[in-house]
């Protein structure tokens, strides 16, 4: 292994924080779109599981770790059940699942990226399966439900750039023999930084220059 940027089961218990928080985001929109409790818990285990069952299939890394760890597949499910049930209570703590999922964001723009290295990708393509890592499953999401991902919308508090900085650093640690668990954490954090940022002084990227769009802003 390149890298244990912690013991295994502390690994092990922040990934299964992760997969929560983000199983919630996606369980919470399937309740917005009127889902029934199948729809939940398949919103909920894309958006948990989908960006790293993509980057393990990818790196050729199976079965997926999404199918060889019962806790990955359980707790989903037990969004699920916590949404179906606690929807308006949850909804009111939005904020605090907002932190969450950015530390999420962190660890797994991280963890993706390290991992995709040591199945023998290059550092550029490395980086852009951590980002996949992070954010593949809320594509997955919205496509889902039928919307344009918010990964795509500029209505949308920057999301993808803290993954992407968070990797870049990973690679770059990696290119100069420095990646430890201490400049692995940095990364984590400097992701999680830029998403709270960007989610309390709504920091959004760029649109075309001169646009001629009608395109409005959607509440």
């Amino acid at each position: 292994m390149l890298l244990e940027l912690f013991t295994p089961s502390v690994q092990h218990a922040l990934d299964l924080a992760g997969i929560f928080v983000f199983a919630i985001s996606g369980a919470l929109l399937a309740v917005r779109k009127n889902f029934d409790v199948f729809g939940i818990a398949v919103l909920a285990e894309v958006t948990a599981l989908g960006g790293g069952l993509l980057r393990d299939l990818i790196i050729g890394a199976v079965p997926p770790a999404a199918f060889t760890d019962t806790g990955y597949f359980v707790m989903p499910l037990v969004a699920t059940v916590l949404v179906f049930f606690l929807h308006p209570q949850v909804e009111r703590i939005q904020n605090g699942v907002n932190v969450f999922d950015a530390a999420g964001l962190g660890l797994f723009c991280v963890t993706g990226t390290t991992k995709a290295y040591e199945y023998g990708l290059g550092l550029t393509y490395s980086a852009v399966l951590g980002l996949a890592t992070a954010v593949g499953g809320g594509v997955l999401r919205d496509v889902l439900a039928n919307e344009v991902p918010s990964l795509l919308r500029w209505d949308r508090d920057l999301y993808a750039v803290p993954a992407i900085v968070g990797a870049v650093m990973v690679v770059l640690c990696i290119q100069f023999d420095v990646l430890n668990a201490f400049t692995s954490g940095l990364a984590v954090v400097t992701a999680f930084v830029l998403r709270l940022l960007a989610m309390r002084f709504h920091w959004r990227a760029p649109r075309a220059w001169n646009r001629r769009s009608s395109a409005v802003e959607e509440g």
